[in-house]
């Protein structure tokens, strides 16, 4: 019969877990959203045809119905407004949209903005399939958020690579609106 162990003789340490408390709560749109005007539109059409054109030729049937595809999503996502959901930050990690990040698998944090919103980007560690996480701050206090963040993770901003680089140079010289905004004559 073997022998019992009992708990003081036991040769593994049972370590008691911190008790998860929220440390802040914020609402919040769950994605970026900016409305796109009629010239956007139209350039983004004749591109998509022109390639379309061309892969007509090449005779890429699954590619030109991919563009097309990726196009109405890309729509979709520009007229449709974003729902407020609610964000919260623990002892532990973030929560975001029913997802736990734990602190250990994110190694940075910085605050940007984007479309005249605040947000706060997320540096995941392990280079899986997303790499980056991007939580608005909205209705939250920027301060607030910081301030909580900088006890269990580092801010810094993180160097941007070759593919952001190539986006930030494609959207400068391609652009698809223009960002000048209309001055009503004033006649003299």
């Amino acid at each position: 019969m073997p022998e019992e162990i009992s708990p003081e003789s036991s040769p593994v340490k049972v370590i008691p877990s911190k008790e998860l408390k929220v440390l802040y709560i914020w609402r919040a749109p769950s994605r970026l959203f900016k409305r796109r005007n009629k010239e956007f539109w139209t350039t983004v059409i004749a591109i998509v045809l022109l390639v379309g054109l061309i892969l007509f030729f090449v005779k890429e049937w699954f590619l030109i119905a991919a563009i097309i595809a990726l196009t109405f999503v890309y729509y979709v996502l520009s007229t449709v407004e974003p729902e407020e959901m609610e964000y919260k930050i623990t002892n532990r990690g973030i929560i975001y949209a029913g997802t736990t990040y734990l602190y250990e698998s994110i190694s940075q944090f910085w605050f940007s903005e984007k479309y005249g919103q605040k947000v706060v980007n997320l540096e995941l560690r392990g280079g899986g399939l997303v790499g980056r996480i991007t939580i608005l701050v909205g209705k939250g206090d920027q301060a607030r958020i910081k301030e909580i963040l900088l006890k269990y993770l580092i801010e810094e901003e993180v160097k941007p690579n070759f593919f952001d680089n190539a986006s930030k140079w494609l959207a400068e010289k391609v652009p698809l609106e223009s960002e000048k905004k209309t001055v009503p004559s004033n006649p003299s």
